[in-house]
């Protein structure tokens, strides 16, 4: 099989970007208030966030998170609040803008496919929306995650554990098992409590209690 390359990875940025925003243009107005799977983030924030992303490039990224004082969390609030419209109608026009944009802060092109993956999860999952990444998409996702600390700690929450996916290719690891669909495995690697009712094994009383409070 012909590895992935960088160019494969932004195609699927930009198709799980534009299933996103097809599945935003239906919501109300009290929808995109709803809170998200993001602690302290309602829809609409978690939706700026992903344009604020796709909006700033290396060295614009390293000015703001100089100017926060190497506060992530600050930094994020900022790029945040310029990225949010006056209306969702607007929010959601600033993101549709960047939806073939292959700008980020670093070449990680995969993290920034995780971003997309995961973040549309955290919308999508608390309003009942069906649509999910492509399975293609996904492994490549929890691939990454399960290599490398990064956004999150996803390495750490499953060191020590044998993941298998039910739907896919997706293997890693050696040790207590994790076992479950490509994505539910991918999004508690990013440390969403919610989908740890979708996976089983031994290795779910693990992940449990190194699951953060905020998810």
């Amino acid at each position: 099989m012909a590895s992935t390359t960088r160019d494969d990875l932004w195609a699927m940025i930009h198709a799980e970007r534009a299933a996103l925003a097809g599945d935003l243009a239906t919501l109300d107005d009290a929808a995109w208030r709803a809170p998200s799977l993001c602690a302290g983030w309602d829809v609409e924030d978690v939706v700026a966030h992903l344009t604020a992303g796709a909006s700033i490039g290396r060295w614009a990224w390293l000015r703001s998170i100089v100017a926060a004082r190497f506060d992530a969390d600050r930094h994020n609030a900022r790029r945040l609040a310029e990225r949010r419209g006056a209306t969702p109608a607007e929010t959601l026009a600033r993101f549709r803008a960047v939806v073939d944009s292959r700008v980020a802060p670093t070449g990680d092109t995969a993290a920034w496919l995780g971003e997309v993956v995961v973040h549309g999860q955290d919308v999508r999952t608390p309003l009942g929306i069906a649509t999910t990444p492509s399975l293609e998409a996904m492994t490549e996702v929890a691939r990454f995650f399960a290599g490398r600390d990064f956004a999150v700690n996803s390495r750490s929450m499953v060191a020590g554990l044998r993941l298998e996916a039910t739907d896919g290719p997706f293997a890693h690891g050696a040790g207590p098992m994790l076992r479950g669909s490509t994505l539910a495995l991918t999004m508690v690697m990013a440390g969403r409590s919610r989908f740890l009712g979708e996976v089983t094994g031994d290795g779910v009383a693990i992940v449990r209690a190194r699951m953060p409070v905020s998810h």
